[in-house]
C-alpha cells in the first residue's frame, strides 16, 4: 500500500507514438492520485572496518569428489560518477572479460579449480560491487585461491598492464556499446533498464544512456596516463577493506543439518503460537487455496488491456535473401555457396561461415561443441591465444562460434551445421578475414595443456547449468529420443556432452595422440571450401566493400579431404555417419510390458539407444524437473491452431496447476511442428507425481474446454507475438539463412500464419484428441535427487531407467 504508488513508479515510453497521447494517458491514470511522500532510496550500507570471512556448506554424496567453491567480493563505489563507471567497466573487462584477461587467466592456469567463479562487476546497485573466484577448488586449496587473487592484483598495479590489452577491451565495449546488440530482447527495454541504472537512485536517467563523452575521456585519460587502470585497482581494490570472502565447503551431511535447523526453527515458531493464531493461519491457507482454485471473472479479465486482431498484420514478414553469387559482380562465378541479406546493419558487416557436419562419424561428433573454443583460443602459428584474442578485441566486434542441429520441414532430415560468426566495421573487413583464416588454417590444436583448460572449464559450466537450466536439458533428452536432429543436439549441449567433456579430461591425461587425432580429423572433415557456406547481412555498401576480402578468404581453405571424396556422391543415410546411429536410437523402444527397472551407469552409452516409459536424471537437488513428450500424428491440419492452443495452455491449466496449486516456479509447453512432438515441462518443482498426472490430464482439458472467442483471441494475439520475436538486423539475416537451410518457405510460413489467424475452439479440441492418441508412446523424464526418484519408483511408469549424474 505504501511503495505500489504512482509516487513511487519510473514512467517510461519507448516508440515513436504522438507525445500527446503519452501525456493524455498519463493523465487519466495519474489523476485519481495524490502525490505522495515515498522513501524508496536504498540506504548506504556501513563501510567494513575489516575483510570478512564467510564460510557455509553444501552437500555432496560418498561418490563425489569433495569440491568447493571461493570468491573475494568487494564494494566498490556509488552510483553517480559516469566517467568512474565507465572507467570501472573497461577494468574489469580486462581483468576478466575474455580468457587472455590476467585475472582469469591467471586463475584458470594454477590449476587450482575448474573455472571461474563470482559474479563478476556488478553495477545495478546504488553501490558496486566485483567479485572474483574459483570454483572446483579443493578445500585445502581454497587460501591459494585467494592469495592468488591478490598477488595478480598486485603485480598488475605494480608492473602495469599490456597496452594491447587495453586497447582491445577499450575497442570491445566501444563496439558494443554503439551497437548495442540486445539479442531477442526488445531493445527499448534494454535501453529502459539502462537508464534505471541511474534513475532508481535519483540521478539523470538520460545521463546513463550517454556513454559517448565518458567514453571519450577515458581513452584521452588512457593516452594521456598509461597507468591508469593499474592505479584502479589499486584504489577501488587493494586498498579497499570493504571486502568478504565467501568459501562454499563440502560436507555429507549439510542437508540433514539444514533440516534440522528448519525443524527447530519450525518447532520454535509453533510454540509460540495459541489455539486463535493457528486457527487464524489454517483459515489464511483454505481461503488462499479457494483463490487459487477460482477462475478469474470475465470483469476482472475485462480490465487488462490487450491487443485486437485488427492490430496483427495478416502477412508473415519476408526477409531479404539471396544467393551470393548473383548478389554483387565481385562474387559472381567465385563457386561461393551462401546468401546476402541486404539490411542496414549501422554500418557493420555480419559474417556467418557454416560448415556442414552431417558426414562426420559418430565418435568426432561431440566435439562439434569445443570446435568454436579450440579455433578461437588456442593461438594460432603466428600468435599465441593471448595475442590473437587482443587481435580480436581490437580489430572487430568479436567472433563466437555456434552449432545447430535441426529438422528439415519437409524431408524430416536432420539439418546440421556449426557457424563461427563474426562481425566488423568496414574499414576493419579485412582485418577480420585474415583473423577468421588464421584461425582456420593453423589454430593450434596440439597444445595439450591449453585444450584441457578449456576442457575443464567447459565441464565446469555444464556442471554449474544441470540445476538452473534443467528444464532445457530434461526437454533435450526428451526430443532426442524421438528426433535424430535432437540426438546430436543432445550430443552437443545435453547430458551426453557433460558425459562426454569428463571422459574426455582423463583421455586427454591417458591417450592425448588418439584425442589430437581425432580433433585434427575433424578439423580436416569440416574445414574445407567445399564444406563452406558464407552468409552475409550489410547494407549494399558494405557487402561492396567486403566482396574480395570474403572471396580471398574462401578460396583459400582447402579442398575435398579424402573421407569427403568417398562421401561426395552418397545420401547421408548410405553413410557411416553419426545421422545412421541417430535413425536407429529414435527408432529403438522398450517393451513396457513389464515392471521393469533398469539403473544405467555413466558410462554405458547404450542407454540413449533405447526409449524407455521413463527417465530419472539423478543428482543433489531438493526441487525438480518434469517433462513429458509426445508425439503427434496428423498435426499438420490445425499446425497454427495447435501452437495457439499451447499458448493458452501455458498461460491458464498449466500456469495454474503447475505453478499456482502445485508451487512450481513455472510450466510451460513447448510444440515443434517441425519434428511433430509436443512437450510438457516444468522447473523448480516440488512435486513429480502430482505434475505427471496434470500433464496426463492436458488432453482431456482440451478435449473438453470450451472459450469465448475473446479468449481465443488473446492467445492468438500471443502466438503472433512468438511467431514474429524481435529481431535485430543480424539475427534477422541469420534467421532468414536457416530457413533457406530448413525448408521453411515463405509459404509455410504464411500457411501456418493464416492458421493461427483463423483458430478456433475446434483446434483446441481436436488437439486435445491428438494427445490422447499419442499418450501410450509418451515419454516422461524428470531430474530429481535419488531419494525422491527412489520414494516416487512405485508411482512411476515402466520401465525406468535411472541416470546418475554424479
Amino acid at each position: 500500500k505504501k511503495h505500489y504508488h504512482p509516487s513511487n513508479s519510473f514512467i517510461y515510453f519507448y516508440g515513436d507514438d504522438d507525445p500527446e497521447k503519452r501525456l493524455s494517458f498519463m493523465d487519466k491514470w495519474l489523476s485519481p492520485f495524490e502525490t505522495a511522500s515515498i522513501d524508496s532510496l536504498p540506504a548506504i550500507q556501513q563501510t567494513f572496518s575489516e575483510p570478512r570471512l564467510i564460510e557455509r556448506s553444501y552437500q555432496i554424496n560418498s561418490k563425489e569428489e569433495a569440491k568447493a567453491y571461493t570468491a573475494l567480493n568487494w564494494m566498490l563505489y556509488e552510483h553517480g560518477d559516469l566517467l568512474l563507471s565507465m572507467q570501472a567497466l573497461v577494468l574489469f573487462h580486462i581483468l576478466t572479460g575474455t580468457p587472455a584477461s590476467p585475472l582469469r587467466k591467471a586463475l584458470i592456469e594454477s590449476g587450482l579449480g575448474e573455472d571461474i567463479a563470482g559474479f563478476g562487476f556488478y553495477e545495478e546497485m546504488r553501490q558496486t560491487a566485483f567479485s572474483i573466484g574459483l570454483k572446483g577448488v579443493k578445500p585445502n586449496n581454497v587460501t591459494k585461491v585467494e592469495e592468488l587473487i591478490f598477488s595478480t592484483l598486485e603485480r598488475l598495479a605494480r608492473d602495469g598492464i599490456d597496452p594491447d590489452t587495453i586497447a582491445a577491451s577499450l575497442n570491445t565495449i566501444e563496439f558494443a556499446l554503439r551497437e548495442r546488440n540486445t539479442g531477442s530482447f526488445p531493445r527499448g527495454l534494454a535501453i529502459m533498464l539502462d537508464a534505471l541504472n541511474e534513475w532508481l537512485y535519483d540521478l539523470d536517467p538520460i545521463a546513463a544512456l550517454a556513454f559517448a563523452e565518458p567514453l571519450e575521456q577515458t581513452k584521452k585519460a588512457v593516452k594521456e596516463n598509461p597507468r591508469l587502470f593499474s592505479e584502479l585497482i589499486d584504489s577501488l581494490i587493494l586498498k579497499n577493506r570493504h571486502r568478504t570472502t565467501v568459501r562454499f565447503l563440502p560436507s555429507s551431511s549439510s542437508n540433514h543439518e539444514r533440516e534440522d535447523a528448519e525443524k527447530a526453527m519450525l518447532a520454535l515458531a509453533r510454540a509460540s503460537l495459541d489455539d486463535e493464531a493457528l486457527k487464524k493461519i489454517e483459515d489464511t491457507a483454505k481461503t488462499l487455496k479457494e483463490l487459487q482454485d477460482k477462475p478469474d471473472s470475465p470483469e476482472a479479465l475485462a480490465t487488462i488491456p490487450v491487443l485486437s486482431l485488427d492490430d496483427i498484420p495478416t502477412e508473415s514478414p519476408i526477409l531479404p535473401s539471396k544467393p551470393l553469387e548473383s548478389a554483387t559482380d565481385k562474387l559472381e562465378g567465385s563457386g561461393i555457396y551462401g546468401y546476402y541479406h541486404e539490411l542496414s546493419t549501422s554500418g557493420i558487416l555480419y559474417l556467418d561461415l557454416g560448415f556442414d557436419f552431417e558426414k562426420l562419424p559418430s565418435e568426432l561428433l561431440p566435439y562439434v561443441s569445443l570446435l568454436g573454443r579450440l579455433l578461437i583460443e588456442t593461438g594460432t602459428e603466428k600468435y599465441n591465444f593471448v595475442q590473437l584474442i587482443q587481435r580480436i578485441g581490437m580489430h572487430t566486434g568479436g567472433i563466437r562460434s555456434m552449432a545447430i542441429s535441426t529438422t528439415h520441414w519437409t524431408e524430416h532430415k536432420p539439418v546440421p551445421w556449426f557457424f563461427l560468426r563474426a562481425k566488423a566495421l568496414p574499414e576493419k573487413v579485412g582485418m577480420l578475414t585474415d583473423i577468421l583464416l588464421d584461425i582456420l588454417m593453423s589454430a593450434r590444436l596440439d597444445d595439450r595443456e591449453r585444450i584441457r583448460q578449456i576442457v575443464l572449464e567447459e565441464k565446469a559450466q555444464a556442471e554449474a547449468m544441470l540445476i538452473p537450466a534443467s528444464a532445457r536439458i530434461v526437454g533435450l533428452r526428451l526430443r532426442s529420443r524421438f528426433n535424430p536432429a535432437y540426438w546430436a543436439s543432445e550430443k552437443l549441449m545435453g547430458i551426453e556432452r557433460l558425459f562426454f567433456l569428463r571422459k574426455l579430461l582423463h583421455r586427454i591425461e591417458e591417450d592425448w595422440p588418439t584425442v589430437l587425432s581425432e580433433i585434427r580429423e575433424l578439423h580436416r572433415e569440416l574445414i574445407r571450401r567445399d564444406n563452406l557456406l558464407v552468409n552475409i547481412t550489410s547494407d549494399r555498401t558494405i557487402l561492396e566493400a567486403s566482396a574480395e576480402s570474403i572471396l580471398r578468404l574462401a578460396q583459400s581453405l582447402p579442398i575435398q579431404s579424402t573421407l569427403a571424396q568417398s562421401f561426395s556422391d552418397k545420401p547421408s543415410f548410405e553413410l557411416d555417419s553419426w545421422i545412421n546411429e541417430a535413425s536407429h536410437a529414435c527408432d529403438s523402444s522398450i517393451s513396457r510390458t513389464s515392471k521393469h527397472q533398469e539403473n544405467i551407469s555413466l558410462e554405458a552409452e547404450s542407454v540413449h539407444s533405447a526409449r524407455p516409459a521413463l527417465e530419472t536424471i539423478e543428482l543433489q537437488t531438493q526441487v525438480n524437473s518434469v517433462g513429458m513428450i509426445l508425439p503427434l500424428t496428423g498435426l499438420d491440419p490445425i499446425a497454427g491452431g495447435a501452437l495457439v492452443a499451447t499458448k493458452y495452455l501455458d498461460t491458464s491449466y498449466l500456469w495454474e496447476q503447475i505453478r499456482v496449486i502445485g508451487g512450481a516456479y513455472g510450466g510451460f509447453s513447448s510444440l515443434d511442428l517441425a519434428s511433430s512432438l509436443l512437450m510438457f515441462l516444468s522447473y523448480r518443482d516440488p512435486n513429480l507425481d502430482r505434475t505427471i498426472e496434470v500433464y496426463r490430464k492436458v488432453g482431456a482439458f482440451l478435449e473438453s474446454c470450451d472459450l469465448p472467442r475473446e479468449e481465443i483471441q488473446k492467445s492468438i494475439i500471443g502466438t503472433i507475438g512468438d511467431v514474429d520475436a524481435y529481431q535485430l538486423p543480424d539475427a534477422k539475416g541469420f534467421n532468414a539463412l536457416m530457413n533457406i537451410l530448413s525448408g521453411y518457405t515463405q509459404e509455410t510460413r504464411q500457411h501456418i500464419r493464416d492458421q493461427i489467424l483463423a483458430a478456433d475452439i475446434e483446434d483446441f479440441h481436436s488437439l486435445g484428441k491428438l494427445l490422447s492418441e499419442a499418450a501410450e508412446h509418451s515419454m516422461i523424464a524428470v531430474m530429481t535427487s535419488p531419494e525422491q526418484a527412489e520414494k516416487s519408483l512405485l508411482a512411476l511408469p515402466a520401465p525406468v531407467v535411472r541416470l546418475s549424474v554424479h
